[in-house]
């Protein structure tokens, strides 16, 4: 088929590179020129592992293509994706500005009937306005049937999940274009739920939101644990083992973080309100969550006392491992944290530097190698479960670290084997391993 899609960000251009790859002619339009640029030589502007060497191959074999020019970009399209930015608002609500203006180009430079699918995160009702887009601007002999495709693609494995999701939302009120995105979706053989619009738009925002609760509800539970005494990790295994709850997401931390949940949660939320809904379980997980990513500077007060002068070495600054997103990443909140401390920090990470050094500018030392990082520090944070930090071994703590003290926020290492080591070792919800002498507090 010819498929057209509008945004060329990490769910739009993973979406454009996945079908071109499954066979159909695709084209990929974003109004930023430099972007485009990039991909037309075969790289990729952000990092998602294996995207670049198939965006290299269906540009080489002809059935992906890139465009600033929607009239070039829309033309002939059978079906098109929407799925540009809905970034948030001061007040929580979604900035939808452009996917309208995606709507009004599409509206204005169609020359055949089309699919339009939104793909984008958007509240409930959206696609009833972008209905209304296309009655008011298209050329009145054409037909436009407005479908809700939400994605569930997780940065880092965004590939993975295109092929082989756990489902595919199909949201359309005509059975005909419903019939069209079943068959564009089937050779995946993932399973279809077809339903009405506005119910795919809540499957999207309920989805993540489920998903952030269940995060926030075991932070709070390792956080008991550690006062009564218990273990989280043998406590949320427990857990899991029951069918009706799962063992995913069931990892203790220091919080979510990224574009979606932390956006989607609040988003949802602003919706409730706007219906007179108070969504009291979700502004909950919201408070939960912003407190959990101060978790790890709080530890470390209660350890070290003042952290004024101190070196802290922070490892990751990406969200979670696979991406060089930095978007709502719990380690922004620990830096701005230390620095009010007076602390001095050094960041490693093996591909977001910078991304972050767009948004912390040079307050902070920055590092692609790990060792360098944990050079003279008097402590250290563990803020993304990168596997370089997994598997770094502990003697690399004690020979480059003043003192080998660790707050570590993604839980990465396991208490009998470090506790073989003379490291001082606290984590979320476990018992902390100390060798710092109450004498030594400061």
């Amino acid at each position: 088929m010819r498929i057209t899609v509008a945004g060329a960000g990490n769910v739009g251009l993973v979406t454009a590179v996945c079908f071109a790859e499954a066979g159909h002619q695709v084209t990929c339009v974003d109004t930023q020129k430099e972007k485009i640029e990039m991909l037309e030589k075969g790289q990729s502007p952000f990092f998602e592992p294996g995207l670049e060497p198939l965006l290299e191959k269906n540009l080489a074999n002809g059935r992906l293509h890139f465009s600033t020019n929607p009239k070039d970009a829309y033309r002939g399209a059978e079906i098109i994706f929407i799925a540009v930015g809905t970034p948030e608002k001061k007040d929580g609500a979604v900035d939808l500005s452009y996917i309208y203006i995606a709507s009004y180009h599409i509206a204005e430079n169609i020359e055949n009937d089309v699919i339009v699918c939104t793909k984008s995160t958007v509240p409930v009702g959206t696609n009833e306005i972008i209905k209304q887009i296309f009655q008011n601007r298209k050329p009145r002999h054409l037909r436009v049937d407005v479908v809700s495709n939400p994605e569930f693609l997780r940065e880092g494995s965004a590939i993975m999940d295109f092929y082989l999701g756990d489902r595919i939302v199909i949201g359309a009120d005509n059975p005909e274009a419903a019939s069209i995105m079943e068959q564009l979706y089937l050779p995946f053989k993932i399973p279809i739920v077809v339903t009405d619009i506005k119910s795919a738009e809540m499957i999207k925002y309920a989805s993540n939101a489920f998903l952030a609760t269940k995060i926030s509800f075991i932070n709070e539970i390792a956080n008991l644990c550690e006062k009564v005494g218990a273990n989280i990790e043998e406590v949320s295994y427990g857990m899991g083992l029951d069918k009706r709850i799962g063992p995913n997401h069931l990892q203790p931390g220091i919080g979510y973080g990224g574009s979606c949940f932390s956006k989607d949660t609040i988003a949802l939320v602003q919706l409730a309100g706007n219906v007179q809904h108070p969504f009291e379980l979700l502004e909950s997980v919201i408070k939960v969550n912003q407190h959990q990513h101060s978790l790890l500077v709080r530890k470390a007060r209660d350890i070290l006392g003042s952290l004024k002068g101190k070196k802290a070495a922070v490892l990751g600054l990406a969200f979670k491992p696979e991406t060089d997103d930095i978007r709502e990443a719990v380690s922004l909140t620990i830096i701005k944290e230390l620095l009010e401390e007076g602390s001095l920090v050094t960041a490693y990470d093996p591909i977001a530097i910078p991304n972050a050094h767009k948004l912390i500018g040079n307050s902070i030392e920055y590092t692609t190698n790990i060792r360098e990082a944990l050079k003279g520090a008097d402590f250290a944070f563990i803020a993304t479960e990168w596997d370089q930090i997994k598997h770094l071994p502990f003697d690399a703590y004690m020979t480059y670290m003043k003192e080998p003290i660790i707050f570590d926020g993604r839980n990465c290492y396991s208490l009998k084997d470090i506790q073989r080591y003379p490291i001082t070792y606290v984590s979320i919800g476990r018992p902390t391993i100390s060798t710092v002498k109450p004498a030594q507090r400061l």
